[in-house]
């Protein structure tokens, strides 16, 4: 049923932002599923919250696991704004942490906003 999938992608959402973003300010846990959802709706990109973030390479935290982890109320609270169409990111299809980015193509992303340690673009 749509209501099945549509706590599914919360879920989902939650636990991506769980992965990647918890510790960071909470504008910048609704940042990181503002990206995942702006990238569903960027051609380039899969169409759906699963596919963008089981896409391989894409997110860290599948990689490592983290995307396994039970988010916290914090963590879904910010799916939700996401969802409802909070984007602090300027529509960024990317984000990555300076302090860790290993991508020197990364640096060639137009920056729309910082927010936490994670700094957010678009191309």
């Amino acid at each position: 049923s749509s209501n099945a999938d549509g706590d599914r992608n919360i879920y989902l959402l939650s636990a991506a932002i769980y992965g990647e973003a918890r510790g960071e300010p909470y504008v910048g846990q609704v940042a990181v599923g503002a990206v995942i959802l702006n990238r569903v709706k960027h051609a380039s990109f899969p169409n759906t919250i699963a596919g963008v973030v089981y896409q391989p390479g894409a997110f860290d935290a599948v990689k490592d696991g983290q995307i396994n982890l039970n988010p916290d109320e914090t963590a879904k609270k910010a799916a939700r704004d996401a969802l409802n169409g909070w984007d602090p990111t300027n529509g960024a299809i990317y984000y990555w942490n300076p302090a860790t980015a290993t991508s020197k193509w990364i640096w060639s992303v137009p920056i729309t906003s910082r927010i936490g340690k994670h700094v957010f673009g678009k191309k």
